[in-house]
């Protein structure tokens, strides 16, 4: 069957088992999914996810979505470092901490609280409301926008990419803080990762379109909350991620243990 042929998940689950059956000296393998907003990652996660526990395995999925810092912490960072940082998303709106460690307690027997954050109201869920599973885990699948990315150099952060940077970060200082924590405790979360895919978009100018279908998904399961975003609000949101997002596209592919390219319409067009 040719990878053209063949679904995301079903050409991951192939190099999963495949990882499974070369190395046993790790419990949790740990697989980090990076994709642009609204690639279909976390979709793909939880077909694995059920896929891996219908065969037997002790599975967890964890989303870098729910490592957001809570609201109150990102109204401090907007306070006192730059207003940017409100919005949820780039690297050093996230509890890195929380993650390593959440990452490290499934490696262990007992119950394993797993991080909740909803979008709706732009806040983490309160620990009553989180999930738990009961560890140790054999098989972490860890999906994110920008899971085991790695900052820029400095140079290309002199010159904005969109209006967002040239408007409301004249100076860089948002985008130089945001470099600097990918560089720093972003490192040590992604070092946790064993084995690394990318599902790669055509390019950035499909990824508003993915995201515009998301979060009309989100505005009909929440019933059009207030944190739910307009389409107009969407294309100021989605220019957070740009930087980065183009980055990765560039950057990844080269080291990456799996890459899946995807269509416009997110259909396979090749792995690498």
């Amino acid at each position: 069957m040719s990878p053209e042929s063949q679904s995301a998940a079903d050409i991951i689950e192939h190099a999963i088992r495949a990882k499974f059956a070369s190395t046993h000296s790790r419990h949790p393998l740990i697989v980090g999914v990076c994709g642009s907003q609204g690639s279909g990652k976390s979709t793909v996660c939880k077909t694995l996810t059920t896929r891996f526990t219908r065969a037997g395995l002790k599975v967890a999925n964890l989303s870098l979505d729910d490592l957001y810092l809570p609201l109150a912490e990102r109204v401090t960072l907007a306070k006192h470092v730059h207003p940017l940082l409100r919005t949820r998303g780039v690297p050093g709106t996230h509890d890195t901490k929380l993650g390593v460690h959440t990452l490290n307690a499934l490696g262990h027997g007992g119950q394993v609280p797993l991080p909740r954050f909803d979008k709706s109201i732009d806040d983490r869920r309160p620990k009553a409301q989180w999930d738990s599973v009961e560890g140790p885990m054999q098989l972490v699948l860890f999906e994110g926008w920008c899971v085991g990315a790695r900052p820029q150099t400095l140079g290309p952060l002199d010159q904005p990419v969109n209006a967002l940077e040239a408007n409301e970060d004249v100076d860089g200082r948002w985008r130089r803080y945001v470099n600097d924590a990918l560089g720093g405790e972003y490192q040590r979360l992604f070092g946790k990762i064993d084995f690394l895919v990318l599902l790669a978009a055509p390019s950035f100018d499909v990824v508003l379109k993915w995201r515009t279908q998301q979060e009309h998904e989100l505005r009909d399961q929440s019933g059009n909350k207030s944190g739910v975003m307009s389409d107009a609000a969407l294309v100021r949101f989605i220019q957070h991620y740009e930087r980065l997002t183009r980055h990765i596209l560039i950057e990844m592919p080269g080291r990456a243990d799996l890459v899946i390219r995807l269509s416009p319409e997110r259909a396979v067009l090749g792995r690498f």
